[in-house]
């Protein structure tokens, strides 16, 4: 009795290979929703012919797809490779159906980048829900699966057979459909982002090559030539430079910028006394921290820094190196990189009941900290000059109705879900707005800072990338920039000089102003800072420093 049993065990179990076809159509069809879902609403997907562009779509991706799997996995590591490319296109399935975002190397650098505050804020109720269906449910199926035990040779020969037809299949199906494809993702750029698992396999392998030839580059030292051009003979004249590093601020909901709620009443109230200049067409760098940053405090500009493989040390460097004295203040998630080399302090580490909860702090806990940060920095640089960055939490997402206390909320009711998507649009632009009003209260309050020191004091604001509040299905940031909409590339600006700073410089707030309607970009902030801090360098561009055309007009 014993021998039947054991040949129905042995003929009821899968064989591999049959394995794997089946988890090629589920990473074909459910696995790929989200691409399905966005070709659906094309206009080109209308009448037969677009049925059968989208009929050898499927078929051109589960050939793709089988080819992969069956190139790659084998049976010692089936379940567990299974498993895992479950939870790869279940999460970025999850991503781009919620946020509408794509899945690139820049989205996936956000992804290692991110903190446990950002985790948190992204974990939801739908979430779980689609882990579940998505993840643990077919998980659990698949791992009770029988796997049939083959002999090796046999079993290469005939996967790597099928990997090989898989891969004619497509290859030969895209030939035949070649001039509709290629027109749809032409038009379309955003759905090259959107098939799973390659677009998670393309990210992995950009992110992780690209980051690892660049960390075995040395470090190359800029702006060893550096120096104050104006030294001070008193340390009460040693000017302090503040810049405010915001984020995720996006100029079409800042009051400033002619946006119908007046979400900046206070630097409103500075622009009216004169002292502060508003610039309206400014240009990120990139549509992510991640990205954007470095990119900021690169004497590079965006052009050189998109794809360099060096190593370069930073804005914050050269001014170190001029004798300046250098602080960074961070309530983000870290800096990518830029202050390393300069004395650094993270608020994570701070407990301020008046500004922090639950493992957060507002950004105000910044301003608390800076006089004690300020006294601990060399004196004999201080005497020369100080510059100060301040890394917001801004209106990071999707939590914004964290970003602001009660007592400044005015736009309500607020979004309180992690889940935008589950909110009216109205809610979320208000939480959003909320975030926007704290953020010109705390610059604000910076200002009104600055105006009770002794010494010449400026402040540069100017946020790191913008923000989708479900604009065309889109929300939140990090879009490919070539395809990135205006809300996530349009950034406010503003810069505030005291009353001595403009007198020691010789500048006129009617010199800056007659610049705020310029077209700047990110690429301005390197040079326009060593001309705020009076640090000269052959690295310095003037036609990039929105401060050189105020000096050459004293």
């Amino acid at each position: 009795m014993t021998a039947p049993i054991k040949l129905l065990s042995a003929r009821s179990a899968w064989h591999p290979t049959a394995l794997l076809v089946v988890l090629t159509v589920w990473l074909g069809t459910v696995g790929n929703f989200p691409f399905w879902m966005a070709i659906w609403k094309l206009p080109e997907t209308e009448g037969f012919r677009a049925l059968t562009t989208m009929a050898s779509l499927w078929l051109i991706l589960l050939g793709l797809v089988g080819w992969f799997l069956c190139l790659w996995v084998w049976p010692r590591w089936l379940k567990p490779a299974a498993v895992a490319m479950l939870l790869t296109v279940t999460s970025s399935s999850y991503f781009m159906l919620t946020y509408g975002v794509v899945i690139d190397p820049s989205m996936l650098a956000n992804v290692v980048q991110t903190d446990v505050r950002e985790v948190r804020d992204l974990l939801s109720w739908p979430m779980l829900m689609a882990l579940v269906v998505g993840v643990i449910l077919p998980g659990i199926w698949l791992w009770r699966q029988p796997v049939r035990a083959v002999n090796a040779k046999p079993l290469i020969l005939r996967q790597l057979g099928v990997s090989l037809l898989a891969l004619l299949v497509a290859l030969g199906l895209f030939w035949m459909s070649f001039q509709d494809i290629a027109s749809l993702t032409r038009n379309h750029k955003h759905l090259r982002y959107m098939i799973n698992p390659f677009n998670s396999v393309y990210a992995v392998t950009r992110l992780f090559v690209g980051q690892a030839a660049q960390a075995a580059q040395p470090l190359q030292a800029i702006g060893d030539d550096a120096k104050v051009v104006a030294p001070v003979s008193t340390a009460d004249q040693a000017p302090l430079v503040v810049f405010v590093l915001g984020e995720t601020a996006r100029a079409a909901n800042f009051g400033l910028s002619g946006y119908a709620r007046d979400t900046t009443p206070q630097l409103r109230k500075l622009q009216t006394q004169g002292d502060l200049t508003y610039f309206s067409d400014v240009k990120s760098c990139g549509t992510s921290t991640q990205a954007s940053v470095p990119c900021m405090f690169s004497h590079l500009g965006k052009a050189a820094h998109e794809g360099n493989q060096q190593r370069f040390e930073s804005l914050l460097d050269v001014l170190q190196r001029a004798g300046l004295a250098v602080l960074w203040l961070d309530n983000q998630s870290g800096c990518k990189g830029v202050c390393d080399r300069v004395p650094n302090v993270s608020t994570t580490a701070l407990n301020v009941p008046e500004f922090c909860k639950d493992g957060e702090c507002l950004d105000e806990v910044m301003l608390h900290e800076l006089p004690k940060q300020l006294a601990a920095l060399d004196p004999a640089k201080r005497a020369k000059g100080t510059v100060v960055v301040m890394h917001q939490m801004g209106s990071h997402g999707p939590a914004y109705y964290k970003r602001s206390p009660d007592a400044i909320k005015q736009f309500l009711p607020e979004c309180s879900s992690h889940a935008l998507q589950n909110c009216p649009p109205e809610q979320i632009v208000n939480a959003y707005d909320n975030s926007i009003l704290y953020a010109d209260h705390f610059i604000a309050k910076t200002v009104h800072w600055l105006q009770a020191q002794s010494r010449p004091t400026a402040l540069m604001y100017m946020s790191d990338h913008g923000e989708s509040l479900g604009e065309k299905g889109l929300y939140l940031h990090g879009m490919p920039y070539s395809m990135a909409p205006k809300e996530q590339t349009h950034v406010p600006m503003v810069v505030w000089l005291s009353k001595p700073m403009q007198r020691q410089r010789g500048w006129s707030m009617s010199c800056l102003q007659a610049q705020s309607g310029k077209a700047l970009s990110h690429d301005n902030l390197f040079h326009s800072v060593l001309g705020l801090a009076q640090v000269q360098t052959r690295l310095a561009k003037p036609e990039l420093d929105i401060f050189s055309a105020c000096s050459a007009a004293r």
